[in-house]
């Protein structure tokens, strides 16, 4: 079971100097120039490649979700008794969990529902719920880690008591007294939100460390000297020169959060059945194992691939965009 992955706390760290690739301009302050040259590498790179095109799949698979089922022939609440053995518990009938041309995937044991029907639909909650809360985590981790790091003194002291509170918290055994107290209606926003609310600490304590020392850069005082009002210094000058970081942080935090999705469903205060999750198939499966293995293998394998991919891109990306590390 995968937590919210948790970076650790860093200070001001030291931007490439001027006339250096990727350092901030001082005329005007525009944005760092794109670096083709690292966008090239990792199109060379086979392994991020490879889970660029993974990941790309998955999206595919759950964007198009409706159709693929439709082409396959059963939806993912449709039961399908004449699969599986009432005589034996309702165990599959065939091979492989009752895999073959009808039933792609197999089916579920009990219940003869296509198992591949519900990996689809599974990968469009799991998806959803781990973007949107990156997205969300993103935004607060951005915006707070900005106003702390460019404004300090009062804001800085309060918004890193905040951060150091709800780091402190272990995040997996709240999240689920919060959710086994919440009721189960709209539990996909419900996780969103409770994932955020713990995860954005961390890209914000980077992205304070950053601020705080692209604030005393030449071309930030040329702004302040010019008569540029803080909204602008925060967001024309500094905010364009995280753009990296933000990449790498928001990439690497993705594969954390499909985690977590999967291991509150898993532990039963998750996605709501009869609603697919790749983690609720999991958990499903756990009294089945030793008689139909495909049943946890199958949704257990799009999983840890889909975290794999999203790992190894992520480390890729900081390997070409961040070449000193995010510290």
């Amino acid at each position: 079971m995968t937590a919210i992955p948790i970076q650790p706390a860093t200070g001001p760290t030291k931007g490439p100097a001027e006339g250096e690739e990727g350092a901030p301009s001082t005329a005007g302050g525009a944005p760092p120039p794109p670096r083709p040259r690292a966008w090239r590498a990792l199109a060379r790179d086979k392994g991020a490649v490879l889970s660029a095109s993974y990941i790309l799949l998955i999206v595919a698979m759950a964007v198009f979700a409706p159709l693929i089922v439709k082409v396959s022939g059963w939806g993912p609440y449709e039961f399908d008794q004449t699969a599986v053995d009432p005589n034996l518990a309702g165990v599959p009938l065939g091979d492989w969990g009752g895999a073959g041309g009808e039933h792609w995937f197999g089916v579920e044991p009990g219940s003869g529902r296509d198992i591949f029907a519900r990996i689809v639909y599974g990968a469009r909650v799991s998806m959803l719920i781990a973007l949107s809360a990156t997205a969300l985590t993103t935004f607060l981790g951005v915006l707070f880690g900005l106003l702390a790091g460019y404004l300090g003194g009062t804001v800085d002291w309060v918004i890193s008591r905040v951060m150091d509170f709800l780091m402190a918290f272990p995040a997996l055994i709240f999240m689920i007294a919060i959710l086994s107290a919440l009721p189960a209606g709209n539990r996909s926003t419900l996780l969103v939100v409770v994932i955020s609310v713990f995860g954005w600490p961390y890209l914000a304590r980077i992205v304070r460390g950053q601020t705080m020392s692209l604030a005393r850069r030449e071309f930030v005082e040329a702004a302040r000297a010019s008569g540029a009002s803080s909204a602008a210094i925060v967001f024309r000058e500094i905010l364009p020169n995280l753009r990296s970081t933000i990449i790498v942080m928001t990439t690497l935090a993705v594969p954390g959060y499909i985690g977590t999705e999967a291991g509150l469903s898993f532990l039963g205060v998750g996605v709501v059945p009869p609603t697919p999750s790749w983690g609720q198939m999991i958990a499903s499966s756990v009294s089945w194992y030793s008689v139909v293995p495909t049943y946890f293998a199958i949704p257990g394998a799009f999983l840890f691939l889909l975290v794999l991919s999203f790992t190894v891109l992520g480390d890729r990306l900081r390997a070409v965009l961040d070449p000193e590390g995010v510290r």
